[in-house]
């Protein structure tokens, strides 16, 4: 998908008229794709804009760079450092406003069954006065009033749907690897070379869970001390041993034939960096030592004064975000994966073995309804006769994966 193309719909107020402005490069777009892309597209920036928030580096490099900044700060009545737009608390502040975004948009595209309705216009265009609302609430969450009460209640608002995100994020990657598996399985029929492959993914996957749960033994436990930290290794570590077992059992196999030990080990890796997460963002224990110093344990000597586990979190929490988000917007709500996940799927004739196995080629579509060229980009109007996906759906997950960010990025408290 030409990023151009997306971005240039800013410029437009309504509709995906811009998209077909754009250049003839540019490959063919459906619109119901293109309209995700978009809403991703403000997500991904307002994250990007949290990061830098509740990054000291960028802080200080503004301190020291940019002329008259405290005068600014003072101007902007941000505090006398501007304090007050950076920090746990500012992302808290933006977070609340894109969450109220997305969730003002679930209630408004509710029981939209077509396209054509007034409220799925509004929902597949004006991107201008959207991106307009959405900087306005996230700069007026500045502006409420009993700052601390307020962010004492939002982050529990914030726990709760960055769980309730975490699991659907289990079911996401579930998704995804059964469909994964199904593909690669398909392709064995043919050429063995498929088998190979999915072994060796595989065999990649529970070798970097396992030494994920070799080096937080090591760097989190001691001999003495860090129980919190053994037990959470311990049963995590037992879950996913459990996990793939279940995978691989007759009565499992029997009725999900296309079960296996890449679902479990796709599982186990993201269950480890649930588990870095939580011990990273766990407050070190101080014990004293042989001579009544206090000293700090189960944390990294590396990390100590530096958080470099936690940003490593950070980085890793928002790829695999992107991650979901990117794969949300390609598949994941359209009518196919839906059935997926109720257990109906496609039978193995009809399945073409691919690399990029995400990707429905084109001529899979039935989204072929109405082709439009304006001369530019080839755009294909794929709701013409109902919805290809969930609009209320799709905005109650962006709410809670602005939780999730909120949550993720400032360390969970």
């Amino acid at each position: 998908t030409c990023v151009f193309c997306l971005t240039f719909q800013l410029a437009c107020c309504c509709g995906t008229a811009a998209c077909s402005l754009c250049c003839k490069c540019c490959p063919k777009i459906k619109q119901s794709t293109s309209t995700r892309f978009m809403y991703a597209l403000y997500f991904i920036l307002v994250t990007i804009i949290c990061c830098v928030m509740m990054s000291t580096t960028v802080a200080n490099e503004m301190k020291t760079h940019i002329p008259f900044y405290k005068q600014m700060c003072k101007g902007l009545q941000a505090g006398e450092m501007c304090e007050k737009l950076v920090g746990y608390s500012a992302v808290y502040k933006v977070c609340f406003g894109m969450a109220c975004f997305f969730f003002f948009f679930f209630l408004f595209t509710i029981k939209i069954n077509s396209s054509k309705s007034c409220r799925a216009y509004i929902h597949n265009g004006f991107w201008l006065i959207k991106l307009i609302l959405l900087a306005a609430m996230c700069s007026g969450a500045f502006f409420i009033p009993d700052q601390d009460t307020f962010l004492n209640a939002w982050r529990y608002v914030g726990a709760t749907g960055g769980f309730l995100f975490i699991a659907i994020q289990l079911i996401l990657l579930v998704e995804f690897a059964h469909k994964w598996n199904k593909n690669w399985t398909a392709g064995a029929n043919h050429k063995q070379m498929w088998n190979g492959l999915l072994a060796l993914v595989t065999l990649i996957l529970y070798s970097v869970a396992v030494a994920a749960l070799i080096l937080m033994a090591l760097f989190y436990t001691r001999s003495e001390g860090c129980m919190y930290n053994k037990v959470l290794i311990g049963v995590n570590g037992g879950l996913c041993l459990f996990v793939s077992l279940v995978a691989i059992s007759p009565c499992v196999q029997n009725r999900q034939p296309h079960s296996g030990l890449l679902q479990s080990g796709v599982i186990s890796c993201y269950v480890m960096y649930l588990t870095f997460s939580a011990l990273s963002s766990k407050p070190p224990e101080t014990i004293l030592d042989e001579n009544n110093q206090n000293i700090t344990i189960c944390v990294p000597e590396f990390s100590q004064g530096l958080h470099r586990d936690e940003n490593l979190v950070t980085g890793l929490g928002t790829t695999i975000l992107f991650g979901c988000i990117l794969y949300s917007c390609l598949t994941s709500t359209t009518r196919a994966s839906s059935e997926a996940l109720r257990g109906i799927y496609a039978t193995p004739e009809t399945e073409v073995a691919r690399c990029c196995f995400c990707c429905v080629p084109d001529g899979d579509a039935d989204a072929e309804e109405h082709t439009e060229k304006r001369g530019g980009q080839t755009v294909i109007y794929d709701e013409k006769k109902s919805t290809v996906y969930s609009y209320a759906y799709f905005h109650f997950v962006f709410f809670l994966a602005s939780l999730y960010v909120m949550m993720t990025v400032t360390h969970w408290f």
